[in-house]
């Protein structure tokens, strides 16, 4: 498989710098969509793109619509932020390694002719970065009739070196909360007569530092951003908007967190005789990671790297929408790899980078584990 791979080297590489120079942002991955579709379609793949959204499915392999499937699935989307003094999209989270990876997988089988004793269905997502990609694809049906699923996600080098992996990255939840004050504005010179949306937001962060839970499971809530005020100086703004980030490492806690600060904003509203309006944005669940799963990919890392090469499952607070699968479909087993690649400074750092041999790592540990839960459970 190695000797396959080196051959299939400059192909992957060179799928990985297109996408990577043709970043697009959530819901906006035509283009991408339009890529990938070709390679899938060039290589022998059944192809469903759709109508009203983004993103791409191939399925490969033997068998009718009842026989057994495995999905692996990549996100597709970029991130839209400053690079280089200037505003575009980057992909500087992964999502170009991820496609090309899941690309890889398809075309190590193609190269070493292995035939499948089911369908491998290659799920490319879209929009990720704002948690309703999963959703999207659960909708159309794509994991109604998969029985394990395979995703990847490159780790920074703080979490794992190149060349080490684990079979399991333990996400937690996330969401945000979108808050709007509504009052009216007031001279400067007159306080006394409304109230003021900027020391409302105030007291709305200072509160939300005081939220306690079990110390023992991780948690954090805090203001991202804010907005009051126009040009003219001396008036009191009496409206604003806010935004919260939540974060907690089980879903049961996100629910507790959310009851408290929905409780803050509802005290302060009546504390200071104003409208505060929200509304919860970007849900993300907590990882639930099936047994079975993790273990394919455990020992389809020791295959491919060598025992001393994997690690414990990664306990993380980022997240990622792909536990929504397992959320809205708990029949489905599923794990996420982390994949050691060197990456640096971070993800979503404009400027991030990683070690690319690491993409070929990815390729063969993926690969291993749709070929082994294949041998295994058919």
């Amino acid at each position: 498989m190695k000797k396959t791979l080196e051959k299939l080297k400059p192909l992957i590489y060179e799928q990985f710098d297109y996408l990577h120079q043709y970043p697009e942002v959530s819901w906006k991955e035509k283009h991408t969509t339009d890529y990938i579709a070709d390679v899938l379609r060039k290589n022998g793949c059944r192809v469903t793109t759709f109508q009203d959204c983004t993103g791409v499915v191939g399925e490969w392999g033997n068998g009718d619509a009842d026989s057994p499937a495995i999905g692996v699935r990549a996100d597709m989307d970029a991130l839209w932020q400053e690079v280089n003094d200037a505003f575009q999209a980057n992909h500087s989270c992964g999502h170009d390694a991820h496609m090309t990876m899941i690309l890889g997988v398809l075309l190590l089988l193609k190269e070493e002719g292995i035939q499948l004793p089911g369908r491998l269905k290659f799920i490319f997502q879209p929009a990720e970065e704002v948690g309703e990609g999963a959703l999207k694809m659960i909708e159309k049906g794509i994991i109604d009739d998969v029985d394990f699923l395979y995703g990847v996600h490159l780790r920074p080098i703080q979490e794992l070196s190149a060349g080490h992996a684990s079979p399991a990255i333990i996400h937690g939840a996330a969401e945000t909360i979108s808050g709007r004050i509504k009052g009216f504005d007031v001279h400067g010179a007159r306080p006394h007569l409304g109230p003021n949306a900027i020391e409302v937001m105030a007291i709305i962060l200072d509160l939300i530092k005081g939220i306690r839970l079990d110390p023992l499971i991780p948690y954090s809530v805090k203001m991202t951003q804010i907005n009051a005020g126009g040009k003219t100086k001396n008036i009191i703004p009496g409206s604003g908007q806010f935004h919260l980030d939540l974060r907690a490492q089980t879903n049961e806690a996100m629910d507790k967190l959310i009851m408290k600060v929905e409780a803050i904003l509802n005290q302060v509203a009546a504390l200071y005789g104003v409208d505060i309006s929200f509304e919860h944005q970007e849900r993300v669940y907590a990882a639930v990671v099936n047994a079975e799963a993790r273990q394919m990919m455990a020992n389809a890392v020791t295959k491919a790297l060598g025992e001393g090469q994997l690690t414990a499952p990664i306990v993380t607070p980022g997240a990622e929408d792909f536990h929504f699968y397992t959320k809205e479909r708990p029949d489905v087993k599923a794990t996420m790899l982390g994949l050691g690649c060197d990456l640096q400074p971070g993800l979503h750092h404009p400027q991030m980078s990683f070690n690319r041999d690491a993409l070929l790592d990815g390729v063969e540990i993926l690969t291993r584990a749709v070929i082994e839960t294949f041998n295994t459970y058919v």
